[in-house]
């Protein structure tokens, strides 16, 4: 990726330096008059992590946004400031165009944005305003199935108290830029809106707690914002979620999100079709599980048994995924949707028949499925331990796919055919 931006910001440097129209020059003028101070401070910090390096390294009179000294560098560096102020402006212009683009094509919601649950530690956002952030404490999530050990994710996590204060201003800025240009937005763990696990720096995962926001008024400026983009809002609820945060998000027209693995019975068994919520994005699987051929030869035990996440022992777990997969293939055949002896395209192709098959009011199809892909894209519980995030898509042999490959690719279109013709039925 490194190499990527490299690339890239040289071709970018060149653009900018041939200068603009004056009609493109007044549009730019405008877009920085439009997004103010947010914008602004981004575009500085960038500038001081170009001359300076990792946020750490500063200097110590410029960890004061608001100090003298970085006013003073801020004249300095008044060039390399309009540098990444035009780049955030050429970045919006380009989404606002593939979502015209997308909505003219016939896409009913067009672009989804995905919303993280945090920022980094030493981000423009914690150094810009670190009055919204909690101090010596990073957000994560206690242990659960699939992360023995807790999840740590070294992001700062919002103060209760200073959003109360400030009218939840940071929230309704943030809202209201990432829905600029999207029809739909997922918020990652949107159980954060309602209370947040927090851990004192430099304790385990496991020692953290939970501790409350007012979730009534955090809702209130998502689903206000939300109202004026006309955008639908998704929210990532899965693991340790209370039942009722739910049942508060469904009255408000707020989608859950259900994952055909983690979709159970009391009993264990998968959930039947016709018991999934309608008010949800349904998948067979999620980013922070292998893809569904992973996960199916048991790669979600292996991964984790290597890099040490496991509480319980192997044979334990992966007697357990050995049943929960067998228990999904019974109810393939239950609705007669897979044959005997039926090859990995054919399992696969059988589950998104299955959650087409659901009363969910969108369905989700992974590119990773569709090409046959096995390998994870991200392991929650792991920082450098794992290329999370930098694996080049690939097919089940492990031959790179390309964007320019998808229209002709075999696998994917076969998956789409088989998701297509269920629907018609």
């Amino acid at each position: 990726r490194d190499a990527v931006w490299k690339a890239k910001r040289e071709a970018l440097e060149v653009i900018f330096a041939a200068g603009r129209s004056r009609a493109r020059q007044r549009d730019f003028e405008r877009f920085r008059a439009e997004q103010g101070e947010g914008l602004e401070r981004f575009a500085l910090w960038c500038a001081l992590s170009e001359k300076y390096g990792e946020l750490q390294d500063w200097p110590e009179t410029l960890r004061d946004a608001s100090s003298a000294f970085v006013a003073n560098e801020a004249r300095t560096l008044t060039e390399r400031i309009d540098f990444y102020a035009w780049m955030q402006w050429i970045v919006d212009e380009q989404l606002g165009r593939a979502q015209s683009e997308a909505r003219a094509s016939g896409m009913g919601l067009g672009i989804m944005g995905d919303l993280a649950v945090g920022v980094h530690p030493r981000g423009a956002d914690a150094w810009s305003d670190p009055e919204s952030f909690a101090a010596g404490i990073e957000a994560g999530a206690p242990p659960d199935m699939y992360n023995q050990l807790g999840q740590n994710w070294s992001q700062p996590p919002w103060s209760p108290t200073r959003l109360a204060e400030s009218a939840y201003a940071p929230l309704r800025d943030m809202m209201r830029t990432v829905l600029r240009h999207a029809g739909a937005l997922r918020m990652d763990h949107i159980i954060g809106l309602f209370r947040l696990w927090w851990i004192p720096r430099g304790m385990g995962a496991d020692q953290g707690a939970y501790v409350r926001y007012d979730h009534e008024a955090m809702v209130g400026v998502v689903l206000l914002e939300a109202y004026r983009a006309g955008a639908v809002i998704i929210g990532e609820d899965l693991g340790t979620v209370e039942p009722w945060v739910r049942d508060y998000l469904a009255s408000r027209g707020v989608l859950g999100t259900s994952v055909l693995w983690f979709e159970k019975q009391q009993d264990g068994w998968p959930l039947q079709p016709d018991a999934y919520r309608y008010l949800s994005l349904s998948t067979v699987n999620t980013h922070d599980l292998p893809p569904t051929a992973g996960y199916l030869a048991d790669e979600h035990v292996t991964l984790r048994e290597r890099l040490g996440l496991l509480t319980e022992p192997v044979e334990q777990v992966r007697a357990e995924a050995r049943v929960e997969r067998e228990r999904m293939l019974t109810r393939l055949r239950e609705h007669g949707l897979l044959r005997n002896d039926p090859s990995e395209r054919e399992i696969v192709e059988a589950l998104y028949r299955y959650i087409v098959r659901t009363p969910s009011a969108l369905i989700g199809i992974a590119l990773v499925d569709g090409v046959g892909e096995r390998r994870t894209q991200n392991q929650p519980g792991t920082d450098q331990e794992y290329p999370n995030w930098k694996i080049p898509l690939a097919d089940g042999s492990g031959e790179v796919v390309l964007v320019e490959d998808l229209p002709g690719n075999v696998r994917l279109s076969s998956l789409l055919a088989a998701v297509r013709d269920e629907l018609r039925h």
